[in-house]
């Protein structure tokens, strides 16, 4: 195995001595209430005072990446700052036996020790070091999630460099603007794909030392480029102490760690996360979604998600090395199908979605039902019913559950969940985005609830987490043990802007100070630009984005996701509904319907789902195509889209809010149209 050769060829003897692991506590955050702007001024002032008198020289924020900041410190949850290499070195000494990595190879899964995994990310340091990375300069990393993408990661921490995730599917221009942004001066590629971006920008990247290459051969030499074989061997002349010396100086308030946000409205902002924000978060954030250590349970979880973004690195990354979870690695085609064969064979017991991917489950589930015999099709109606009824009644425990409930869930729905493979997994995670009430419902009613986490690339992932013990329908749970949120610019509905502080809240955008200003307030309050609303019991409901709202000619605010959400929950066959009106005298709705996917490019096609297409045959219409019903007008379709939209209308709280105009377009919304934005929070 080719780790195992590495691993022989240098080992690093593990230290004893480590810090000791503080317990947590499960702390509940009352949130304050605060009249006017005035005591809210006064209330952070003096929060910020007391860790100023300590150490004055340290500001809330920095654009430099070699800057340190102000640790934000909350007495609830004092953990000790310490540095990624402390937190790993806890984790080898506690859970150094245990598997940390799965990925497959030629059909059968190779693992990787916890142990193992360390001594790699130390070789992996010493490579980037011989190869030239310079200090708080980045190691950017382009390619699907693997364990040489982990090691890349932590060894660039270890040798005192800066990570940076590029987003596989950017192009060379993209890669190029973030590669020079951050100063990369190593670049680790997934394979001749990747390559071949790089090579485009290469003479435009004034600080790139080297090219590291990790699944593919490299098709000719070229100066400066290097296979992971090679990688691994360059620094083994350099000796241990160099290393050490480099770790020994790093301090938990530097930056270590680079995302780069949506450049949707103008360019990607580059947020810069220090050691502790990682390290607070990899073990608050998770507790408080009862994600367990593994000294109570090893968990298992299935790496997919782009580890550009911060859901996916803290999640799969980061705390899977604060926990000693064990990460199963997705082939790189998880998202068109064969995820699904990954979850069976790695049966995890923790898993997260965006709500794109809980979507696509849903769709395929309703196309497989809809296919089934009447027999099947009234017993997965009845199980489910059952199941959502008591789900939504009460939360009592399973043995509390009525005998008509553990029947429906032992004749039909475990078995669902098994054929997911899900039968083992205890908590399904949704993030980066607001979940319908039809995707929620539908996985209740298949006794999954889907815990929600609220957070962005600035707060480095979830800053409130809803789990087991924290839930609330609709709600994204509470602010993590030790962490602070409230609203400003309330409403009459009592809606206002959602704004953070905490161990999460990062240190500011690489070279950005206009962006930073604007981000963290005087008080150094993160402003999220999200609205939401805050519960009596501290609950947090995103409700919409600020810059969202649409304002009519009438000057009437009109927040667009709750229409959308309720034409999608009225009309089955839609699979996204736009309002617009910004400056109009009434509101207009864009459409389009549900189709498939071409299976090698995720693009929609023009075939109707099979959901959709039972949707049609209901109302009476023989469509199969989207061009179909577009082109011909389809009475029957129309005519049910109307009347979906005229109850929706009725429902509706104002008149303003009412849909006076739409139309169906001939293709769904997709990345490659540009219609969605590749990346978010």
């Amino acid at each position: 195995m080719f780790w195992k050769r590495h691993l022989l060829a240098g080992t690093v003897n593990i230290q004893n001595t480590i810090l000791n692991t503080l317990q947590l506590k499960r702390i509940n955050i009352l949130r304050s209430t605060l009249t006017d702007k005035q005591t809210i001024s006064k209330e952070s002032l003096t929060y910020s005072g007391k860790i100023q008198d300590k150490e004055p020289s340290e500001p809330l924020w920095t654009t430099f990446a070699d800057s340190v900041v102000k640790l934000r410190v909350d007495h609830s949850c004092s953990q000790t700052p310490i540095t990624v290499h402390q937190m790993f070195k806890e984790t080898v000494e506690k859970y150094g036996h245990l598997n940390a990595m799965a990925s497959k190879k030629n059909g059968k899964w190779e693992k990787i020790t916890f142990a193992e995994y360390y001594n790699l990310s130390w070789k992996g340091a010493k490579g980037f070091l011989k190869l030239g990375l310079e200090r708080f300069h980045s190691v950017a990393i382009l390619g699907f999630n693997s364990p040489e993408w982990f090691i890349s990661a932590v060894g660039a921490v270890f040798a005192g460099g800066i990570v940076t995730g590029i987003y596989a599917t950017n192009s060379p221009e993209a890669c190029h603007y973030i590669a020079y942004d951050c100063k990369a001066n190593i670049i680790v590629v997934e394979n001749q794909k990747q390559l071949d971006k790089i090579m485009q920008i290469w003479n435009r990247l004034p600080y790139l030392k080297a090219v590291v290459l990790y699944n593919d051969c490299l098709p000719e030499r070229h100066p400066n480029l290097y296979t992971m074989e090679e990688f691994m061997e360059l620094g083994n002349d350099i000796p241990d102490t160099t290393l050490n010396d480099i770790i020994n100086s790093q301090k938990p308030n530097q930056c270590c760690v680079l995302v780069y946000t949506s450049g949707t409205s103008g360019k990607p902002k580059g947020a810069m996360l220090s050691h502790d924000n990682i390290t607070w978060t990899a073990a608050h954030a998770s507790r408080a979604g009862d994600m367990q250590p593994a000294e109570i349970q090893q968990e298992i979880i299935v790496s997919y998600l782009p580890l550009s973004h911060i859901a996916a690195q803290i999640y799969d990354l980061w705390t899977g090395i604060k926990w000693g979870e064990q990460v199963y690695f997705a082939e790189p085609d998880a998202l068109k199908g064969s995820l699904i064969n990954t979850l069976k064979e790695a049966q995890p017991t923790s898993h997260m979605g965006v709500p794109r991917v809980w979507e696509k489950i849903m769709e395929k589930l309703k196309d497989v039902s809809a296919q089934s015999g009447f027999m099947k099709k009234k017993m997965l109606s009845w199980a489910m019913s059952v199941s959502l009824e008591r789900n939504l009644s009460c939360s009592g425990s399973s043995d509390l559950k009525p005998f008509r409930t553990r029947l429906a869930d032992y004749l039909v729905l475990a078995k669902i969940r098994n054929a997911l493979g899900f039968s083992h997994c205890q908590k399904h995670f949704c993030g980066a985005a607001p979940l319908t009430t039809e995707t929620l419902d539908f996985f209740l009613s298949l006794n999954i609830p889907l815990y929600e986490a609220y957070g962005m690339s600035e707060t480095t992932g979830p800053h409130c987490m809803s789990g087991p013990y924290v839930y609330r329908r609709r709600s994204c749970g509470k602010a993590v043990p030790g962490c602070k949120v409230k609203l400003v610019n309330e409403d009459a509905d009592g809606n206002g802007e959602i704004c953070f502080w905490g161990r999460t809240i990062f240190m500011g955008y690489l070279n950005m100070e206009d962006k930073t200003k604007e981000a963290i307030d005087d008080d150094g309050w993160l402003h999220s630009g999200d609205l939401g609303k805050l519960d009596k019991d501290g609950f947090i409901y995103v409700t919409g984005r600020i810059k969202e709202l649409i304002i009519t000619a009438g000057g009437e605010n009109v927040p667009p996701i709750p229409i959308e959400d309720a034409v999608k929950k009225e009309l089955p066959i839609v699979s996204n509904a736009m309002l617009i009106g910004d400056q109009k005298k009434f509101l207009s709705m864009l459409l389009t319907l549900k189709s498939t996917l071409d299976p090698d490019t995720s693009d929609p096609t023009d075939n109707l789902t099979e959901q959709a297409r039972e949707f049609c045959q209901k109302i009476g219409s023989k469509a199969t195509k989207v061009s179909e019903i577009v082109a011909t007008r389809d009475k029957a379709v129309y005519q049910a889209i109307q009347e979906g939209i005229n109850r929706v209308n009725m429902k509706s709280t104002a008149s303003v809010q009412h849909i006076q105009k739409w139309t169906v377009l001939e293709k769904d919304f997709s990345i490659a149209g540009g219609e969605f934005g590749g990346e978010g929070h």
